[in-house]
């Protein structure tokens, strides 16, 4: 259905058909911020003005009249067309927008300058998007973690019983079954690894907070925490720009960690990585997520012997384009071709598949061909 009053259709719209309509031509009519013509002569000219009560009636109409989904659509086009960052620095904007992981980005980026009568009202916002993240998240992140470490666990050569996954075993020795005794002769048992309670894998989520990585950021602050949660992995949490930030004491946390970051501003990739090299003490059960677009400020060439070292040591390291829904990242290629060459392939992962991407990490399996197969 396209509103209008009837240009050329010899339709005229009434009741809510026009106040919906009117909601649109606010936003991307002539006037509201890319002057893109009249519509069929009639020099109608749209925007929301310069006033708060103005935008937060718009974004009440526009609540009211579309589903959520369009909504956070109508409201990241309003924040980048009609320039509204100044005004959700004001409480009750706040209270009127629709939260969703774009404007989580866009009140980071406000951090250092909000005002602190608006603080309280932003990490509202922001702990009701963790909060529907995490529900999303965290059982399936789980599940498959706890899954491929056990996996990871497994040994040929259980010394006892009650070490023998015997259902695994079954499978794996279906051709030897006896049909006339109605029982399976194991040539070959498969048995868990001893349950351990030390930690058995190291895990540093490297997140590059150029404000480009926005989405990225919030998404990575998320499994960061659910990480954290689990006893069976260290994991540690470093933000960057220019300078390195340890947030790992924060990760429990994604609300902290948001709050700790500042997103905007250059990318130094080969101090980050070096900070995180640092980090790493046993090299065959580490995992290096790094999470960048790769537009590297620092030193190239000594970011790509780095890497090299860390893979010559036996970490398993991934480079993340973005970790977000938002489609085809803009990227450095170069240096994605570079790590490529290094071994270390580079690609995008959604939310909903950096569980599975996880999983394929702690069992060391081929991460290129774990990407292809998903795109």
């Amino acid at each position: 259905m396209v509103l209008g009053d009837g240009d050329g259709t010899g339709v005229r719209l009434e009741g809510n058909d026009v106040r919906m309509d009117a909601a649109l031509e606010a936003l991307y009519g002539q006037g509201s911020g890319d002057d893109r013509g009249s519509r069929g002569g009639r020099g109608r000219r749209g925007g929301l003005g310069e006033s708060a009560p103005n935008v937060a009636r718009w974004l009440g109409d526009i609540r009211s009249y579309f589903p959520s989904t369009v909504v956070q659509v109508m409201q990241k086009d309003a924040i980048e067309r009609l320039d509204l960052t100044r005004l959700l620095l004001e409480p009750e904007m706040l209270k009127a927008v629709e939260p969703d992981v774009h404007l989580v980005g866009t009140l980071l980026s406000l951090n250092q300058v909000m005002p602190e009568r608006v603080k309280d009202s932003a990490r509202a916002v922001v702990r009701k998007v963790v909060r529907e993240l995490e529900s999303r998240l965290t059982q399936r992140t789980k599940s498959a973690v706890a899954g491929a470490l056990d996996r990871s666990a497994r040994v040929q050569r259980p010394r006892r019983p009650s070490d023998v996954d015997w259902h695994r075993t079954i499978r794996a020795n279906l051709r030897h079954y006896l049909p006339d005794r109605r029982t399976v002769v194991p040539e070959r048992l498969v048995g868990y690894g001893r349950r351990q309670q030390a930690v058995r894998r190291d895990v540093v989520l490297c997140i590059d907070q150029s404000g480009s990585m926005a989405a990225s950021v919030v998404y990575a602050s998320v499994f960061g925490a659910v990480l954290a949660s689990m006893r069976a992995l260290r994991t540690s949490l470093v933000v960057f720009d220019t300078a390195v930030v340890d947030l790992t004491d924060r990760s429990h946390d994604p609300v902290e960690v948001l709050f700790g970051t500042r997103l905007g501003g250059g990318t130094d990739i080969n101090r980050a990585v070096a900070y995180c090299q640092g980090l790493i003490t046993r090299p065959a059960d580490s995992i290096l997520i790094l999470i960048s677009d790769l537009y590297e400020g620092g030193l190239r060439d000594e970011m790509l012997r780095r890497v090299a070292a860390l893979t010559t040591a036996g970490v398993q390291v991934v480079v993340l384009l973005a970790l977000s829904d938002e489609g085809a990242p803009a990227y450095d290629h170069d240096n994605a071709a570079a790590l490529a060459a290094l071994g270390v392939p580079a690609f995008a992962c959604t939310p909903d598949a950096f569980p599975d991407l996880m999983a394929a990490a702690i069992e060391r399996r081929d991460l290129g061909d774990w990407a292809g197969r998903r795109t």
